[in-house]
């Protein structure tokens, strides 16, 4: 897929299992930290997911669970943030 500027992205997919949860986002640099603009779909297992189009590079991210910041548990790379916890980091080749 290209954006209208015809920079080439990829799909990524964001996923995480919280079956009790009731709301689930995904947030960070590439939206700006909106917590209300990426939310996330719970499939029967409990699994919540979302595919996200992003331009090569690196991008930090949290989700964002009934109202409380989460680390992604599948992150291999985090990055400390000014909060005085850690942000997530996908690559996007």
């Amino acid at each position: 897929m290209k954006t209208s500027k015809g920079i080439k992205t990829k799909r990524v997919v964001f996923s995480l299992l919280a079956p009790h949860a009731n709301h689930v986002s995904v947030a960070g640099d590439f939206n700006g930290w909106d917590t209300a603009t990426h939310a996330m779909e719970k499939d029967k297992a409990g699994v919540w997911r979302l595919s996200v189009n992003l331009a090569p590079g690196s991008y930090q991210y949290r989700f964002f669970v009934d109202g409380e910041w989460q680390s992604d548990p599948q992150s291999t790379e985090c990055v400390p943030n000014p909060f005085g916890t850690l942000n997530c980091v996908r690559q996007v080749g």
